[in-house]
């Protein structure tokens, strides 16, 4: 029984041996899988199920094996396919296998697919089957195959219209076939979901229409009158019936009758000085009402006729004017502004210089003699005379501008210039000659500039026998030239006056002008060169124009002299509307004259049908110049000092203003930062206020005037001094006089006060001298803007012993003085007697004297009051605590000690002398080290005195009545 069984186990383990030596000598993987070449799928966006044409099926010819494993039998069918790869770079796909034996699987989209994104995708796929045995060893792989799949498209985004709005003009009473386009356009990528199929008009009961294609028409002739601007809500669909996400605004505006003219013109036009070129018209165009038009010329004008003479200029006296100009020196001006210096057109009525240039008036009544000296008698050939005249329409009667006459005597005009019956006439006779022959003595011009009540620049260039004049730079030669005979030789005196001629026979005034003159200039021995006759003329403001290069071959533009009038002609509407637009403003001065400058456009066209030819009517309009920020010349540095007596005296005297700084600084208001809460009431709230704000600002200076306070200066024994050679080597030039010293010309506050420093003041009588005081003011613009005045005290420091410091300079220093000179009056210019000054003991010994005697005093009745206290003290224990516990207060008598009284009149009379010292001692400033330390132990010793009386005062009282 048991050999049977062991018999029967034999058999199954040689049938189970026998097997697995079947199937491992039939496993053998010999086929690779096959797929199609090529397939083709379909997917739509935000899904992942691609459906393939045709379906991705792999197949392997190998037959079904079955191999054991782990003593167990498993039937595995042959070829099956283990899975599929892709290849390809960030393809968002993969490929599954749904069943291994038959070779099934699908394409599915990793996340998911957007057509706007990506229309299209193509790659490669292959097939793998699982090799032989359980680990997959000689696994085959198939051919590639390719795949295209397209993403079909959603309706998943709506219309958006290309503009936020729109807008269109139309004129009334007509009937447009389109007035404007709106377009929307969809972001789906498929033609169908993407396209624009409709518009629509939302806004009810309008007289507009649209096209499926955008366009805007109206449905009758609109009205002007009934309504001006018509606003239309309009939406579109795409063709998927999706409506807009946002419909749009469309506003059409309304124009009357078409009537032609320049439109966008703005009448005020503000200027902000410093800000270079402004356009005047940045938005105008020319109507034209659809008028043919040949060509086109606009006039432009600016009128600046009333700024100052005839525009904005520099407002420096002419003087400075022709030296920034290159003029040569040797120029004189005859009509200066009024200075101490030169005050002999005080008299005229002048606008004062302050916004604009300085000019005089005269009225047929005033004329003014110019002193001698300011220009010799005989004008050396060649000279020059030049003048700014604003003269009208007037009498018959000669109107003089300049002449120079016999003093006394005789009536004999030796040259003068003068008007008459609009004529501009020199008279120049010749001085006596050898030979009697009659010689050019007067030269006529007849010019329309001389009556037309407008500013004009005259400059007369006599180079005898021949004169030539310019007027506004433009040259004009005489058209009248009379002879006569030279003067007679006499001895009499001339005189130079203006605004008449000077009778020295009759010693009176004759024939007055009536009009306004600035400027008034002669040279002599030098011509002056037209480059600066056309400076002196030229304006700082005018009109300007940049032309664009697209635009500059099909328009002529042209200026007159001043750049106040431009003309533009061309044949192109469009080009000569971009003209037109790049035309501006300039103003380049730093402080231009704020006002108004009219702005006139004055345009005529030429059309095909000079019968239907339109008429442009003239644009007007102004330019506001703003006021500009008024600069603040401040002047600062050390306004009180002393020196020794001997430096006064030395060769180089005392400077006057060793640390002056000159700054000018512009102040302007700017809104203060709040909180957003708090500015929603802040504009009703009067009471918030702007921040101010001072900034440094770098300009020109013109003058700079130093007097002496007080005395004028005395020639013989004082004096202003700078060196000449500095002052011309910074381009300035000095006058000085009895009452100071003047500085002038252009230039920078640096230079000025570079100078400034050089000033020094000498002395040569210092013995009564205790101080001299002196005013330094700085000017721009002829006047126009003033600095502080910078008022300086010098103090002078004379020695104890005038001999000993005479004899030996090196005893004492120049500023520790032991004894002091004072005068009753310290201020201005103090000269008292010598010997009577050395006499009066100082203020300064006084107080020392006061103070030591009450210091003795003091410590006397301190002695005392200890004294008085020790023996109060001994009684009041003697009388024992019963005493002092039991009194009867009722007849207290509080008595005041005699000595407070004494003390408080006494430290009261102290302060006042201390204040006369400490104001002496600001004036003079000679306190010395002996007396500083006294003083300080004074001070120091006080308080504590003080102290203890009061302390004494308060335990001290009367008490004689009391009862014990």
């Amino acid at each position: 029984m048991q050999i049977r069984r062991y018999k029967h186990f034999a058999s199954v383990v040689g049938l189970v041996l026998g097997l697995l030596c079947a199937v491992e000598a039939a496993k053998v993987n010999k086929h690779k899988p096959w797929i199609e070449t090529t397939y083709h799928g379909i997917v739509t966006e935000n899904d992942d199920k691609v459906l393939l044409d045709p379906p991705l099926i792999a197949l392997d010819k190998d037959a079904p094996l079955r191999y054991a494993e782990s003593f167990e039998v498993t039937f595995t069918k042959e070829g099956e396919i283990c899975g599929f790869r892709i290849h390809g770079q960030n393809v968002p796909f993969e490929a599954v296998v749904l069943d291994k034996s038959t070779g099934e699987g699908v394409i599915r989209a990793k996340d998911k697919l957007d057509c706007e994104l990506q229309k299209e995708h193509t790659f490669t796929i292959q097939a793998y089957d699982c090799g032989e045995g359980p680990d997959g060893a000689n696994m085959k792989k198939s051919h590639k195959a390719t795949v295209h799949i397209q993403v079909n498209d959603i309706n998943e985004y709506s219309p958006v219209f290309k503009e936020k709005s729109y807008k269109a003009t139309v004129i009334e009473g007509k009937k447009y076939d389109s007035i404007l386009k709106v377009e929307a356009v969809d972001a789906d990528c498929s033609f169908q979901f993407s396209q624009i199929c409709s518009y629509e008009i939302v806004t009810p009961d309008v007289p507009f229409t649209v096209d499926k294609d955008g366009f805007i028409k109206n449905t009758e002739k609109l009205n002007y009158s009934k309504e001006r601007m018509y606003k239309l809500t309009v939406t579109a669909y795409d063709c998927g019936k999706n409506r807009a996400s946002e419909d749009v605004l469309v506003k059409i505006n309304i124009k009357p009758t078409c009537k032609p003219g320049w439109q966008g013109f703005n009448k005020r036009i503000e200027y902000e000085p410093g800000t270079g070129s402004l356009a005047l018209f940045p938005s105008m165009h020319l109507e034209t009402c659809e008028e043919p038009i040949t060509s086109i010329q606009a006039n432009i004008e600016l009128e600046t006729n009333h700024i100052g003479k005839g525009c904005d200029r520099d407002t420096y006296s002419e003087k400075s004017l022709h030296k920034l100009c290159g003029a040569s020196a040797g120029t004189v001006e005859l009509l200066p502004a009024p200075s101490s210096s030169a005050n002999w057109t005080v008299g005229l009525p002048t606008d004062n210089g302050h916004d604009s240039d300085q000019v005089f008036e005269f009225n047929g009544t005033q004329a003014i003699k110019v002193p001698e000296g300011v220009v010799s008698t005989s004008l050396k050939e060649p000279f020059t005379v030049s003048v700014w005249m604003r003269h009208g329409p007037g009498a018959r009667e000669k109107e003089t501008i300049l002449c120079n006459s016999d003093k006394t005597e005789m009536n004999r005009h030796h040259y003068s210039l003068y008007v008459h019956n609009c004529h501009l006439i020199l008279l120049l006779r010749q001085d006596p000659a050898e030979t009697e022959n009659y010689k050019p003595a007067e030269f006529h011009w007849k010019l329309d500039q001389v009556c037309d009540k407008e500013w004009h620049h005259y400059v007369l260039n006599v180079e005898f026998p021949s004169v030539a004049l310019f007027v506004d730079g433009a040259t004009f030669e005489p058209f009248l030239v009379t002879e006569d005979y030279p003067l007679h030789s006499s001895k009499i005196d001339m005189q130079l006056t203006i605004g008449a001629c000077w009778q020295g026979g009759n010693a009176r005034m004759s024939q007055f002008f009536r009009g306004n003159l600035a400027g008034l200039m002669i040279r002599s021995g030098k011509l002056e060169n037209k480059k600066v006759i056309d400076c002196l003329y030229t304006c700082k403001e005018g009109l300007d124009v940049q032309l664009p290069e697209e635009v500059a071959s099909a328009v002529k533009v042209a200026f007159n002299p001043n750049q106040s009038l431009l003309t533009v002609e061309g044949d192109d509407i469009e080009a000569f509307d971009k003209v037109m637009q790049h035309i501006s403003y300039l103003n380049s001065r730093q402080f231009p004259t704020p006002g108004i400058r009219h702005l006139r456009v004055s345009t005529t066209v030429k059309c095909f049908n000079e019968e239907t030819c339109i008429l442009i009517p003239e644009a007007a309009g102004y330019v506001m110049v703003l006021q500009p920020e008024e600069p603040k010349i401040s002047l600062s540095g050390i306004d009180h000092f002393a020196r020794g007596a001997a430096e006064f005296e030395s060769p180089e005297g005392v400077t006057l203003f060793p640390e002056l700084r000159i700054v000018s600084t512009i102040t302007r208001e700017v809104e203060a930062e709040t909180e957003p809460e708090a500015t929603e009431g802040a504009e009703d709230d009067p009471t918030v206020q702007e921040t101010v704000v001072s900034e440094e600002i770098m300009h020109n200076l013109d003058t700079c005037e130093v007097t002496a306070l007080g005395d004028e200066l005395d020639g013989e024994h004082e004096t202003l001094e700078v060196d000449q050679a500095q002052v011309q080597q910074r381009g300035l030039e000095m006058t000085s006089s009895n009452l100071g010293l003047v500085l002038t010309g252009v230039n920078t506050m640096a230079n000025y006060e570079q100078v400034l420093h050089l000033i020094r003041y000498k002395n040569w009588h210092t013995e009564a001298l205790f101080d001299r005081k002196f005013k330094l003011f700085c000017s721009e613009l002829n006047g126009r803007y003033i600095s502080n005045d910078f008022k300086v005290e010098v103090s002078v420091i004379h020695t104890a012993n005038p001999m000993d410091h005479a004899n030996n300079a090196m005893v004492q220093p120049n500023f520790i003085n032991p004894v002091h000179h004072a005068s009753v009056d310290l201020s201005g210019h103090n000269l008292v007697n010598a010997h009577q000054a050395s006499v009066v003991p100082s203020a300064a010994t006084i107080v020392i004297v006061v103070c030591v005697s009450f210091l003795v005093f003091m410590i006397i009745l301190g002695v005392f009051r200890i004294r008085s206290a020790h023996q109060r003290t001994m009684r009041d224990t003697e009388g024992g605590k019963e005493n002092e516990m039991d009194w009867d207060d009722s007849a207290l008598t509080i008595t005041v000690n005699p000595m407070e009284t004494y003390e408080d009149q006494h430290s009261s009379e102290e302060e006042e002398e201390e204040e006369e010292e400490s104001e002496e001692g600001e004036e003079e400033d000679d306190i010395t080290s002996a007396e500083s330390e006294s003083s300080e132990d004074e001070e120091a010793g006080e308080p504590e005195d003080q102290q203890g009386a009061s302390r004494q005062q308060q335990l001290e009282w009367d008490d004689s009545t009391l009862t014990y």
